[in-house]
């Protein structure tokens, strides 16, 4: 059995893949089966690591990225996607997978397409409320299309081929660490805790404002702020100004990046978590069944994070304060009533729990190795 794994360029693209990879592997395990060679074919490895932790090959073709904004830059990328429309055909008709998992993007386009010029099935995923066009027009001839929120089903034609499993979340991450959580932050159990997250890169909106707000958070509450490795240094050095000789000092904890564990144990302590709303993000604090305050990168910047923030914001899991609207006072104001109330946060905790689906991985690795044993017999 072959498996062919495409889409990436962003982190939210990319580790679903892993997590289906890591069911697949237990599933083989499981049953005794013969394991399948998984590759992955996409413009940059982006986590090589990963990829060999979960024997993954990979293979390159590169692809232009389509902007919704004008830019010469288009054109040169769309040639770059044609011209290397023969690479991936080469790629598969070596390799000849007995199906292509893709996860959208504009990276997976030269694959998906190679595929349905060769014949082999095709998979979509697709992490987000309104779907991405390179899914949209995949989902036209793909064999199955698997979705993470019931509002994409819409944008796609053949609703017998669509199943919701929600988004795949990696093993590592899955499970809260709760046993002396507040220990390894060096964190009290008598003062409420938040935990910020802006994205391994940090987001310099929700940053700054987490910085203005500071000395009054920290009269009320513990923080932990994953400012993210590249902002950390500059923030650092402002931090240590607006907080010297604040009394409250040792209720921070500012990191520029957590580790699987550390994420683990910060969300294990938290009693609300601050976020972007990638839909990996989402289904990550979904999973944990915390409250959560989603900041979206603006409709102009990404129209999948507004749209990911109220669909589960609808489930009664979470509350949304749009970027321009995220300032100091608000924030706290807003922390206030939701930290001051267990009653809503005890339904915001339920309402996570209703949404969350941590069987999405293992669901489509079932369904891909469904599809392989098929292919074969064919």
């Amino acid at each position: 059995m072959k498996i062919v794994f495409a889409g990436g360029g962003t982190g939210g693209h990319f580790y679903p893949l892993i997590a289906v990879a890591e069911e697949l592997n237990d599933l083989v395990a499981e049953h005794n089966l013969l394991r399948p060679e998984l590759y992955y074919v996409a413009n940059t490895p982006y986590d090589e690591m990963l990829l060999y932790r979960t024997q993954i090959e990979y293979r390159h073709v590169a692809a232009g990225k389509v902007r919704t904004y004008f830019s010469l830059a288009n054109i040169r990328d769309f040639f770059t996607t044609l011209l290397n429309i023969p690479s991936a055909v080469n790629i598969l008709y070596k390799l000849w997978p007995d199906v292509v998992f893709s996860k959208g993007g504009y990276v997976s386009f030269p694959v998906v397409l190679a595929a349905r010029i060769l014949r082999i099935p095709v998979f979509i995923h697709d992490s987000d409320a309104v779907p991405g066009r390179a899914n949209i027009w995949a989902g036209t001839f793909a064999q199955r299309v698997a979705i993470s929120y019931p509002e994409a089903a819409e944008y796609f034609p053949h609703k017998d081929r669509i199943a919701l499993v929600g988004n795949p979340v990696r093993k590592e991450v899955r499970e809260l660490v709760t046993k002396d959580a507040h220990a390894y932050f060096q964190f009290t159990h008598e003062v409420p805790s938040i935990l910020v997250l802006g994205g391994s890169q940090g987001a310099e909106v929700i940053n700054t404002t987490i910085l203005r707000a500071l000395p009054t958070l920290l009269e009320r509450y513990q923080v932990i702020h994953q400012i993210g490795a590249g902002n950390f240094d500059s923030y650092k050095e402002i931090m240590e100004v607006e907080l010297k000789n604040n009394p409250h000092m040792a209720r921070y904890r500012p990191v520029p990046f957590l580790n699987p564990l550390e994420l683990r144990t910060a969300a294990g302590l938290a009693d609300i978590i601050i976020s972007r709303a990638g839909s990996g993000s989402i289904f990550e604090i979904a999973c944990w069944e915390r409250p959560a305050i989603l900041v979206p990168i603006p409709k102009e910047v990404s129209r999948d994070q507004r749209h990911n923030a109220y669909a589960y914001a609808r489930t009664g899991a979470a509350e949304v304060i749009e970027q321009e609207n995220f300032t100091p006072n608000v924030l706290l104001s807003e922390l206030e009533r939701l930290l001051g109330d267990p009653a809503l946060l005890a339904t915001m905790r339920e309402g996570a729990k209703k949404f969350k689906k941590p069987e999405a991985a293992r669901s489509i690795a079932q369904e891909l190795l469904r599809i392989c044993l098929e292919h074969e017999k064919e």
